[in-house]
Parts: structure tokens; C-alpha cells; sequence
């Protein structure tokens, strides 16, 4: 059997990976103008610092928003679209080893993928993601790069900007303990620094992200949550989720490769 390539492509960022012998290979991302230049970049880096011949590949599997751009084979190579929602529940199971979970798709904005078994279903999202921080970023920061709103984070005080808990009352809530957030900014004022706006902005992405995930399993028995997808690499990622947890009892879950969850599970959709 040949490597299987799976492609997610997005407007301006495509994410590649190979599957062969039932492993992931060089998960590799390219960013370009458009989506085709990005694809077929993509592709030929992919083949190139692999030393995958065309011969090597078995199948082309694509998926994401850009891919209703590409209406042929990719170089002459068996070529076949799967559904985006589909391969991120492939994704993120093949890559957790767990199959009753909600797979949590952080990009532009959010989607909730209900992976119960053999079913993959898309339950609803949110339009809060990373397109929100950045755009929030450029009013707010005059920057929409998400490395350097992450890197002034690192440095801010999230006390000066929220209003917890502990501001507000004597003593704990129930089921609220004093350093839970009460009010997203409402702490804020004209002269709060960047470092503590962007602390701010990050964490209102992420708890926005992270309630409306644990709101969404409230009528099953899901404790399980998958993140995957680009804001998985900030840092902050590691430090709100695990606050979340606590505070609902869930288990939030980043595997190794969240960036390319997509990627890989529309190579594992041709396999299906």
C-alpha cells in the first residue's frame, strides 16, 4: 500500500500529513496568497523533503474551506474530497485513542463535532476562535500577529482587566471558587497596559470556547473534550482549560498532533 496524503486547505494555510503502515508522517503546514498556491506548495515540500516520488502516493484525500477551490486532480493523482466536520472527529479520535468525546475545532471561529463510536456528528460551534482574537488584536493592540499577542500576554496580570469573583463577594459561590472569572473585562480601564489587554483578549477567547464546549455535552454523559486546531499552540491554552476543568469536572484533552487533526483525518477517511 502507498502513503496516503491528507491535505487540509485552508484561505491562505494549508496542512499536509502522509499516512502510511497506520502512522501519521511529517506533519508539515505551508502558508501562501491563495489556497491553490498553497496547496500545490504544500504538496510539492511535502514530496520533496519526504522523498515521496508521485509513484509512492496511493491516494489524495483533501478537505477544509479551500478546497472548493481545487476542481481537479492534484497532479494527475487519485483525488477525492471529504467532509471537514467528518474528518475532524477522525482526526481527533485516531490521534486521542478515545471514541465517545466532543472534538472542540479551534480555528477562524469554533465547531463541536460529537464522536460517539462509529458516529461523527457536527452539533454546533460558536464564532468566537482565532479570527476573533486577531481582529480583536488589531482594534485593541494594532497587531493581528497571534505570536506576538501571546508573547505580551506572558507578561500581563489578568486581575487588572477581569472581574473575579473574589471582586465582587465576601465569600465563594457555589460551585465558584473566589478566583473564578465573574466578568470578561470588567476590570478594565483606559490606562490598563497591552500586556494585561492582551492577556484579556486571549482569555475571553478561550473560556468563551471552553463554557460553550461544556455547555454543549450538558445533556449527555460526555466528560471527554478534544481541542484541536491553531490556538492549541498558545501557551495560554494550557493554563485555561485546566481551570475549566476543575470548575465542571471534564477532561480536556490536547494530543500530539491538534494542529493537524484535520489533516489526518481526512487521509483516514479514504481508508474508511
Amino acid at each position: 500500500m502507498g502513503i496516503i496524503i491528507g491535505i487540509d486547505v485552508g484561505i491562505s494555510t494549508t496542512k499536509i500529513v502522509g499516512i502510511k503502515d497506520g502512522k501519521v508522517v511529517s506533519p508539515m503546514r505551508i502558508t501562501a496568497a491563495d489556497p491553490v498556491t498553497s496547496l500545490y506548495g504544500a504538496f510539492g515540500k511535502y514530496l520533496y523533503e519526504n522523498k515521496v516520488e508521485l509513484s509512492d502516493v496511493e491516494q489524495v484525500m483533501l478537505t477544509g474551506v479551500g478546497s472548493a477551490y481545487i476542481d481537479k486532480e492534484v497532479y494527475g493523482l487519485p483525488t477525492a474530497k471529504a467532509d471537514e466536520f467528518l474528518c475532524d472527529g477522525l482526526g481527533a479520535k485516531f490521534e486521542s485513542g478515545l471514541d465517545h468525546i466532543i472534538v472542540v475545532s479551534m480555528g477562524t471561529g469554533t465547531s463541536l463535532v460529537l464522536c460517539d463510536g462509529d458516529e461523527i456528528r457536527h452539533i454546533g460551534g460558536i464564532s468566537i476562535g482565532g479570527g476573533t482574537l486577531q481582529g480583536l488584536s488589531r482594534i485593541m493592540l494594532q497587531t493581528s500577529d497571534i505570536k506576538q499577542v501571546s508573547a505580551l500576554a506572558m507578561h500581563g496580570d489578568l486581575a487588572n482587566v477581569n472581574l473575579l469573583i473574589g471582586d465582587i463577594s465576601a465569600k465563594p459561590l457555589p460551585g465558584l471558587p473566589m478566583n473564578a472569572t465573574a466578568s470578561l473585562f470588567g476590570n478594565a480601564d483606559t490606562d490598563s497596559t497591552r500586556e494585561d489587554i492582551a492577556l484579556g483578549i486571549i482569555h475571553m477567547v478561550l473560556q468563551a470556547i471552553g463554557s460553550a464546549s461544556v455547555l454543549s455535552a450538558i445533556n449527555s454523559d460526555v466528560k471527554d473534550f478534544v481541542l484541536i486546531g491553531n490556538l492549541t499552540l498558545l501557551p495560554q491554552t494550557r493554563e485555561v482549560f485546566p481551570l475549566i476543568e476543575r470548575l465542571y469536572g471534564v477532561h480536556f484533552r490536547i494530543p500530539k498532533y491538534s494542529e493537524f487533526c484535520t489533516a489526518i483525518g481526512s487521509a483516514l477517511s479514504f481508508l474508511q
